[in-house]
């Protein structure tokens, strides 16, 4: 079985390479990666070393991301992956293309797998969040072109019954990324290190990503969150922005908070292996990435979702939503420090899976027909 794997950001990746390993010892099974966007870029670390470093076979990588900040620049991204891609998907004739989430780069993997009559499976799907960014859209819309699901809830299951996809095409084996992020043993030290100073606070990973509503407040949201963060005593660990527009003025308002201030580290851009220490070793984290919401639970520590990016997505009792005013920040940490919440910390378990997916997504893989599922003539009205 040929199976090709697209990937444009260092997230994505991250959601699914259990799953890449799996499938690469897998004697019965070629796996290939086409590696575009984020990856191959300089600002965004040059991830796609870490891909070459897990040994993987790459079919393809493709200078997709346009060096811009651009609502624009997104959408011809898109379609620069797509048309590079094409010629090469077409060549190595995959029997099944695999892609995660909601950017406009897994679009690219269902037109890709639809029109060249390849069988496709998306992860992630049934997902939704009430901000109205254009994710939810566009991953309803993947999942209507894609051939089969693997989702991560039963919630995000019963929303893909509602979009009127079969049951027969969906199935639920959890969130693939707790599987890495159970795997990762902590580091001695990580806050030290990526610091380059002793840590003797509390320490809260931070990380913000806009969404268009919030784009020219963004810079005010972040010092907002950073200043309540250190006037109550922690240390903050800032992450890079993704390649979002509005990105660019983000990353001037860290870099220039970072500078003024010895409670606050810029690290950008991590390796996972950090990456996943240093979370493990924070006391909180802040902002809106949706790690907050798919594995803080799982070490668990509490996460403060900051505005509106992820309001309404399925996650476990430990995430607080709150405005991102000053006082919403305070009181959101308030509750946190509360004797009711710190006794709910300690039932607290994740929704999202217990870091077994990949395995349960590798057997389905090797078992379920893919090509009897490809066309998709269900009718709406009368699924």
């Amino acid at each position: 079985m040929k199976i090709l794997a697209l990937t444009s950001i260092r997230s994505d990746y991250d959601l699914l390479s259990p799953l890449y390993h799996r499938l690469h010892n897998d004697v019965d099974i070629e796996l290939k990666l086409l590696v575009g966007g984020t990856h191959n870029t300089s600002i965004h670390g040059y991830s796609v070393k870490d891909i070459h470093r897990d040994g993987f076979d790459v079919l393809l990588e493709i200078d997709s991301l346009l060096h811009s900040d651009s609502a624009k620049s997104r959408l011809k991204s898109a379609s620069i992956l797509l048309l590079s891609a094409v010629d090469a998907v077409a060549a190595f004739s995959p029997d099944l293309i695999i892609y995660a989430g909601d950017r406009e780069d897994v679009m690219v993997g269902a037109l890709l797998g639809g029109y060249l009559s390849i069988p496709t499976l998306h992860f992630y799907g049934g997902d939704h969040a009430c901000d109205g960014y254009i994710d939810n859209p566009i991953r309803h819309a993947v999942s209507k072109l894609s051939t089969v699901h693997f989702v991560s809830t039963e919630v995000h299951q019963a929303r893909l019954l509602a979009l009127k996809e079969p049951a027969n095409r969906i199935f639920n084996v959890g969130s693939i990324a707790l599987d890495k992020f159970k795997a990762v043993a902590p580091i001695e030290g990580i806050k030290e290190c990526i610091a380059g100073k002793a840590v003797d606070k509390p320490a809260a990973l931070v990380i913000f990503h806009p969404i268009k509503s919030e784009v020219l407040k963004a810079p005010q949201i972040i010092n907002d969150m950073l200043m309540t963060l250190i006037k109550n005593g922690y240390h903050c660990f800032i992450g890079a922005p993704n390649s979002d527009p509005g990105n660019a003025l983000i990353v001037s308002t860290l870099s220039d908070l970072a500078a003024k201030n010895t409670a606050i580290t810029l690290y950008g851009n991590l390796p996972r292996d950090e990456f996943v220490s240093l979370f493990k070793a924070c006391n909180l984290i802040v902002g809106n990435s949706s790690a907050g919401l798919l594995e803080s639970a799982s070490i668990p520590i509490p996460c403060l979702n900051v505005g509106l990016r992820q309001r309404g997505r399925d996650c476990s009792d430990n995430v607080v939503f709150v405005d991102s005013s000053v006082e919403a920040i305070q009181a959101g940490l308030n509750e946190i420090a509360s004797a009711d919440f710190v006794a709910k910390m300690n039932q607290v378990t994740n929704i999202y899976g217990d870091g077994n997916s990949a395995k349960k997504a590798h057997e389905l893989i090797n078992t379920i027909d893919f090509k009897s599922l490809i066309n998709k003539p269900e009718d709406p009205l009368y699924v």
